[in-house]
């Protein structure tokens, strides 16, 4: 591969590394302070970032109109809050495999939003991969995450909702992720900063939100370790969502996405080394059975005309 050629593969692959460092903080947050400031970080360095970029490079910066990027920044405020709470309540890598199914829900939803019938080699993909994600909370996996540290007979289901709610969350985040790029794609006419800087300020609003309707379960003590911690989660989220959309503008989506998949990796990577995790045989079946489906959607997508950009 040429050097042009490979140069959105490497925009993708120290995106997918940022945001897998936006991860590992926020798992290293999870024990400081609550989800909700941690995500409140996230979008208010990103929207402060977005809206000055808009504004130095001239761009018209939107709010009211046109109604269809009400329908993306919405979603995507569900599907950010929703990660955040998996993030901080479960492993990270099993919610990043979870929320990276988003290609298989664009293809189901593009039949009822955008009128285009998904593929058939589309159904079995979903299949395999709601299959991964019941190896993923076997019991097996409960007590390796830490739900029920030196147990010695199987969890009870008290013991698991956490799990289980977090979860749904993850999966509720990767749906709804679906919603915001279908949404993506019906205002590709406007200018990315000016979209990006909106879905930021409608997202700050739902954190800032949350931290009401959600209950809180540590009082807001803000160390010098907690605020650069914090910091770091809006710096790695911006510059991943930096690199991830000079890589979409340059190289081909499908494959691109493909290539995003390797935060999982790169998360499991991170985790163990600095959390000394080990992940058990059906976790990581399942893992594989949940990104393998994906990576086989977004490669075939690639070969068909009616593609939903990512």
């Amino acid at each position: 591969m040429s050097r042009p050629a490979a140069l959105p593969y490497v925009w993708m692959l120290c995106g997918a590394t940022s945001f897998a460092v936006m991860a590992a903080l926020t798992r290293a947050l999870r024990d400081e302070c609550d989800w909700q400031w941690i995500a409140i970080a996230r979008t208010g360095l990103a929207m402060v970032f977005a809206a000055t970029l808009a504004a130095g490079g001239g761009a018209k910066l939107v709010f009211f109109r046109p109604r269809k990027l009400w329908m993306r920044s919405l979603a995507g405020s569900v599907s950010l809050v929703c990660g955040f709470y998996a993030m901080t309540h479960y492993p990270v890598s099993e919610v990043l495999t979870l929320t990276n199914m988003f290609p298989l829900w664009v293809a189901v939803l593009s039949w009822p939003l955008l009128g285009e019938s998904p593929p058939l080699d589309v159904w079995p993909a979903v299949i395999i991969g709601v299959f991964g994600i019941v190896l993923m909370q076997q019991p097996e996996f409960a007590a390796t995450a830490g739900m029920l540290p030196g147990a010695d007979k199987l969890p009870s289901f008290a013991d698991r909702l956490p799990g289980y709610i977090a979860i749904g969350a993850a999966i509720i985040s990767s749906f709804t992720s679906a919603i915001a790029l279908i949404g993506l794609h019906q205002v590709k006419e406007l200018d990315p900063r000016a979209i990006v800087a909106h879905f930021s300020a409608v997202a700050l609003a739902a954190c800032v939100a949350a931290l009401f309707v959600f209950p809180t379960t540590r009082p807001i003590v803000f160390e010098p370790k907690t605020l650069v911690l914090l910091v770091g989660v809006g710096l790695s989220a911006t510059i991943g969502q930096l690199f991830l959309t000079k890589a979409f503008a340059a190289g081909p989506p499908a494959r691109i996405s493909v290539v995003g998949l390797a935060q999982v990796g790169i998360t499991m990577l991170l985790e163990m080394a600095f959390w000394q995790r080990s992940f058990g045989g059906l976790t990581l079946l399942g893992i594989a059975l949940v990104i393998a489906p994906t990576a086989w959607t977004l490669l075939r997508s690639g070969n068909r005309p009616h593609e939903v950009p990512a």
